[in-house]
């Protein structure tokens, strides 16, 4: 198709596979590509297919069915659940009623065919009861703001004539199904319908056919915008009341915030933050009408469940400092729960689930943009995604005539609807460092990768620090959205204070360090320059305090408290030969430490120290000439260090960086909750290393 404005067709005949349900996750994939065609996780798409049953071997006929939670974007076979169709229409026979969808949904379990894919939708009826091999129901923008526009209707047949149908609102199930059977017998040359509140439900007899009538409804939807947006004299959401900061000064201003958001954010549960400043939310938080629409509330159930029904609009001036004011911003968090336990207590009842928390977890700041907060950094990031199309909608509605969000009580009940809840617990389970952020300096090296890989697999969000870019980069780019990269030279104070501002813009704020950073050389007294002494204090010693220092500076104002790792060494407890230099700067290093953890206790902050021997693997000290140094020193060859170093100890085994790794996480995963000042010797054994 060509003739799509507004739209990216992508769709590619020739590589349509040929299975009708290989069809379905082509069709799938491509429609979830662009999320403001449907947005993450949201959305269904289905074919009705032939098949066996698997207990009386009858032919039957098989939906086929995109499972509650998954994601059309990366929808693969396995995640369709597939149901036996006539026991999904059989089920209106025992149907009794709105008030009972809950038992209505769970029967949908009796009607899997194979006993295979995920859990059924919610939606399933709808696609089952409509008479149609293909169907697509997705939550695209522009068809959500005719769902949520006064008049709805009447645009819609405006728009679309006799081809689209409408159904007001109801909560998602079997009667809502009921009716769009019902609308879709009645008018035989109906080809899709808009779901007020909802989104868009369409249908063909073939999956390319489904495909091109769903972007085509989307197209036309947003030329008719487009052109009523065109022939508008002013904007539309108002006029500016706000005006933008610069890029540079908002990402600043928002770098200082996000510590004191984060803290409010966190009063019950610790949580991730992220922040964006598109125009789009810009344009949308800085207007005269912002306030209007906040309060109303977003629509799509799929757009709150993420983004809960409103968001906290700030009414501090974007240039001020957050800190000098905030009491204030505290006192409209205070508001926000306030408000938010209004909400609950006034539709609840004793079926109801207890109150989650009422913190945002969307946080506005007209001039600086938009930040979110959640469990993870990904689903904070979707949040974002989720409110920035709630923005399209209510510019798409305002424009068509006035936007109009769910009624409260209405809300309130997809909110907590049990079908709904379930969704979240089918998430994973939260990991031992789920919702901490944790900043590693010399990362790239064998001991610093080796912890970033634990910590990312223990949940946590991590910030990879370290003077090799090339190696930062390519370390971050393993795990995707839970890392950043940051080249940073320790004994740089600018750079060090700029690394917290990118973590805080990042994840939110910085909840774990470990002070990893360190070179190392291996000569006598007489042989080393005090320029060489003087790098060794400046890295170790001086790179330590310094991040330590704006950690600390960072964690009183996030107030959550937190964790510092001391990697140290042996040698800052036993003396040896050709190693003045090095064995001084880790020895003030490890005293360090134990000053660091005598002061800061009382901001909930532990300190701690991890004392590793002679890791070689990975290592890039050992790589260099401390690696040749030590072997000359203890005359063995290059090869036999790891062995040399082993045998000297008491129980004769090498030391690797996992085992490195494996002690900072026990200093921060739970279990050891009220130590601090400790030393772990990671080291096999070395008598003369004891402290006591």
């Amino acid at each position: 198709m060509t003739d799509l404005a507004h739209v990216r067709y992508l769709w590619d005949e020739t590589l349509m596979p040929a299975d009708p349900v290989d069809q379905l996750v082509y069709r799938s994939n491509l429609l979830g590509r662009d999320r403001s065609t449907t947005n993450y996780g949201g959305g269904n798409t289905s074919v009705k297919a032939p098949g066996v049953d698997p207990v009386t071997l009858n032919p039957i006929e098989v939906l086929w069915i995109k499972g509650s939670g998954s994601d059309l974007a990366t929808l693969q076979r396995s995640e369709l659940v597939p149901l036996n169709n006539d026991l999904v229409l059989g089920l209106e026979r025992g149907y009794r009623g709105v008030s009972h969808e809950d038992h209505q949904a769970r029967l949908l379990a009796c009607c899997v065919a194979n006993g295979a894919g995920g859990a059924p939708s919610i939606d399933t009826p709808l696609h089952a009861l409509i008479p149609y091999a293909h169907v697509d129901h997705v939550h695209p923008d522009a068809l959500i703001a005719f769902a949520t526009a006064v008049e709805g209707r009447r645009l819609v047949e405006e728009v679309y004539g006799n081809e689209v149908g409408w159904l007001d609102w109801q909560r998602p199930g079997y009667g809502l199904a009921i009716k769009l059977r019902d609308l879709v017998k009645s008018r035989p040359g109906l080809r899709a319908v808009v779901l007020g509140g909802h989104g868009l439900v369409a249908w063909a007899n073939t999956s390319k056919e489904c495909y091109d009538l769903t972007l085509t409804l989307i197209d036309r939807a947003m030329a008719a915008i487009d052109e009523r947006s065109a022939g508008r004299s002013s904007p539309i959401f108002g006029n500016r009341t706000v005006v933008d900061l610069a890029p540079t000064e908002r990402r600043r201003q928002a770098a200082l915030a996000m510590p004191l958001f984060r803290q409010f954010a966190s009063s019950q549960q610790r949580m991730i933050g992220t922040y964006r400043d598109d125009d789009a939310i810009l344009d949308f938080i800085g207007s005269h009408e912002a306030p209007r629409l906040v309060q109303q509330g977003t629509s799509c159930p799929d757009h709150f469940l993420r983004t809960k029904q409103r968001p906290l609009l700030l009414s501090v001036p974007p240039d001020v400092d957050p800190m000098a004011v905030s009491e204030d911003i505290a006192a409209e968090f205070d508001a926000y729960r306030e408000d938010y336990a209004r909400y609950y207590h006034a539709s609840c009842d004793g079926n109801s689930s207890a109150m989650r928390s009422p913190n945002p977890v969307v946080i506005l700041w007209p001039g600086i943009g938009m930040f979110t907060m959640a469990r993870s950094s990904p689903e904070a990031r979707i949040a974002g995604e989720f409110y920035l199309n709630a923005v399209n909608v209510m510019r798409g509605a305002e424009t068509l005539s006035a936007y109009q969000g769910l009624d409260e009580g209405e809300a309130f009940g997809i909110e907590y609807w049990a079908l709904e809840e379930a969704k979240l617990k089918r998430m994973l389970p939260e990991k031992s460092l789920s919702r901490r952020v944790a900043l590693v300096t010399g990362a790239a090296g064998g001991i610093g990768t080796a912890i970033v890989r634990r910590f990312v697999a223990e949940g946590a969000s991590v910030v990879i620090a370290d003077i090799d870019a090339d190696g930062v980069m390519a370390l971050a780019q393993e795990f995707g959205e839970q890392a950043v990269g940051i080249c940073l030279d320790v004994t740089d104070e600018a750079a060090v204070d700029a690394a917290f501002k990118r973590a805080s813009l990042a994840f939110g704020g910085v909840d774990l360090l470990v002070n990893n950073a360190g070179i190392s050389i291996s000569k006598s007294l007489v042989d080393t320059s005090a320029t060489e002494f003087d790098t060794l204090q400046a890295v170790i010693n001086r790179g330590s305090f310094l991040v330590s220092q704006a950690f600390v500076r960072h964690a009183i104002v996030q107030g959550l408290g937190g964790d510092i790792i001391y990697i140290v060494s042996k040698n800052a407890i036993v003396a040896g030969p050709n190693n003045i230099a090095y064995g001084t700067a880790k020895g003030a290093q490890l005293h360090q430490m134990r000053l660091l953890a005598a002061e800061v206790a009382e901001q909930n902050i532990r300190v701690n120290a991890v004392n590793p021997d002679a890791v070689i693997e990975g290592s890039k000290i050992f790589a260099g000439a401390w690696g040749d140094e030590r072997a000359a020193t203890y005359g063995v060859s290059r090869d036999r260090l790891g062995e040399f170093y082993a045998q000297r100890t008491l129980l004769k085994r090498e030391i690797l960086p996992q085992d490195v790794a494996a002690a900072c996480f026990v200093l921060v995963g739970g279990n050891l909750e009220k130590t601090t000042g400790m030393v772990i010797p990671v080291d096999g054994g070395v008598a003369s290393a004891f402290l006591r």
